[in-house]
């Protein structure tokens, strides 16, 4: 009888897939044991591709195991269909071709079975999921998938799972729950997807350049070419190399992410670094053997700049406190270099209410307020704060901020810099005019200096302003030097536009 069982179940077996997924099966070995009633088990079984597919060019098989197992009941033998109760697989390999090829294959006619086996549950260990493409400047997408338990395996309906997936960067492992199917012969990269999923103790550190361990959770829904997924993330200490300040960061997002090419579009995500809310919306591209190309647009419409300070720059304490509105084009090239090298910023800004947190920059702030203002005689340590603002453009590259128009305005005075600040806090270098409302002899306190530079106000009067004086600022460290600039050149008095 088991002699006669093996043919009878192995035939069960082809037919039952060949009949599913439409498409030629195959077995390298089978084999029957009538251990604790009939023990099956099979190796090397291969599930092709539709006919048209493999006619566009398809090679591999649709799914490979590496080995499977099952046990049924002598009674079983004379079902029809068989019932099952839990399949077990390992190396299982799921490689879904680009849509593409379904469209270039002639249509074949469609193969007449009968579904003979019935199985309840599908349990499969050390498996992965690759997803082709037919864009050549794309990778295939690769998942590990360690441990998938599948319920309710029918032909026709959706299928629950329950499954464990390792993800490499971050690493970390993701819980997901939900539902997959219709499986569509034709093209599996149309096949339906839902599910919940939950991903603890991500370690961000195996990204080059920043830290922290990351937990998200969220829903997902939509076919494997298209997965729409809302969610939410936590990163308590999130940090970057160029300051490792450790730094709370909260995510909400939206997102639609293309299997077949890896690539995301955020739109958007709503993030809060400690104080500091603000969006980003754009896209994170696949690009084939060299990672990721992220482009993101950046608003943070009334932000804590000494967030952001503390998370990028070395120095403490940061330079600065004040209310921050900044729009910026965020991009990180693909590359093997710290994040904090590669990433690249553009855009402008306003900060309100700034207040240095050196007493010494903060003081020589407001004595040049009140010397401006022509009130040299109350110019002196410990003044009362004033209130000032910046605005400017900037470029960051390579661990450096450029700025091309600084615009920094206090009551009596406008100071119009550029310059360049690195993110170590060795690199403080600006130069610029400081246009001010009283004349040159009117911000010294001692009458005879004023009268000692009354011929000179005339030199320094210009374009409405009661002095306009170069200077220039530099220093490392938080701790800024502030000068004149003698060799400074008025721009108007150049040949050259371009200097």
């Amino acid at each position: 009888m088991i002699h006669r069982a093996e043919p009878i179940l192995k035939g069960r077996v082809i037919e039952t897939l060949s009949t599913r997924f439409e498409s030629r099966v195959e077995m390298d070995n089978f084999h029957v044991s009538p251990l604790k009633g009939l023990e099956v088990s099979g190796d090397g079984l291969r599930i092709y591709p539709t006919d048209e597919v493999v006619a566009a060019g398809a090679k591999d098989p649709l799914i490979s195991l590496g080995h499977f197992s099952f046990h049924v009941n002598l009674s079983g033998l004379f079902q029809k269909p068989m019932h099952v109760g839990t399949v077990h697989v390992t190396d299982m390999a799921i490689t879904i071709p680009p849509r593409e090829m379904r469209q270039q294959g002639p249509k074949s006619e469609k193969r007449f079975g009968k579904i003979k086996i019935v199985v309840d549950e599908i349990v499969c260990d050390g498996s992965k999921l690759m997803i082709e493409t037919a864009k050549p400047d794309k990778d295939p997408k690769e998942f590990e998938l360690s441990h998938i338990v599948m319920r309710n395996v029918g032909p026709n309906d959706p299928w629950q799972y329950d499954a464990t997936l390792v993800n490499a960067i971050p690493k970390g492992d993701i819980h997901a729950v939900g539902t997959f199917g219709p499986w569509v012969n034709e093209s599996p990269g149309d096949s339906t997807v839902t599910g919940k999923y939950t991903f603890e103790h991500a370690d961000l550190n195996t990204i080059k350049g920043i830290g922290g361990m990351l937990s998200s959770t969220g829903e997902f829904s939509g076919q494997l070419n298209r997965i729409v997924v809302d969610g939410t993330t936590d990163t308590p200490d999130f940090s970057l190399d160029t300051a490792n300040h450790k730094m709370p960061l909260h995510t909400k997002f939206h997102a639609i992410v293309d299997g077949t090419s890896g690539d995301t579009y955020l739109q958007p995500v709503d993030a809060k670094l400690r104080g500091s809310e603000f969006t980003c919306n754009g896209a994170i591209i696949n690009v084939k053997g060299k990672g990721h190309i992220i482009d993101l647009d950046v608003n943070v419409p009334n932000g804590r700049i000494q967030d952001f300070l503390e998370l990028a720059i070395k120095t403490q304490p940061v330079i600065m406190t004040g209310r921050l509105a900044m729009k910026t084009k965020l991009h990180i090239r693909p590359g093997g270099e710290s994040v904090t090298q590669r990433i690249g910023l553009k855009g402008g800004f306003t900060l309100r209410a700034i207040h240095f947190t050196n007493p010494e920059v903060q003081d020589k702030v407001d004595m040049l307020s009140l010397r401006a203002r022509g009130e040299a005689k109350e110019a002196k340590a410990g003044a009362e704060d004033v209130n000032s603002q910046m605005r400017g453009q900037f470029v960051m590259q390579s661990g450096r901020l450029s700025f091309s128009q600084l615009n920094y305005t206090l009551p009596g005075a406008d100071v119009n810099l550029a310059g360049v600040y690195s993110l170590d806090g060795d690199e403080f270098d600006f130069t610029g005019k400081v246009r001010t409302k009283a004349a040159l002899s009117n911000m010294v306190a001692t009458w005879w200096k004023s009268w000692l530079l009354k011929p000179v106000d005339p030199f320094f009067k210009k374009n409405g302003a009661g002095a306009e004086i170069p200077v220039k600022i530099t220093g490392t460290k938080g701790a800024p030097k502030f000068g004149l600039d003698l060799h400074h050149k008025d721009k108007s008095n150049e040949a050259s536009p371009t200097e």
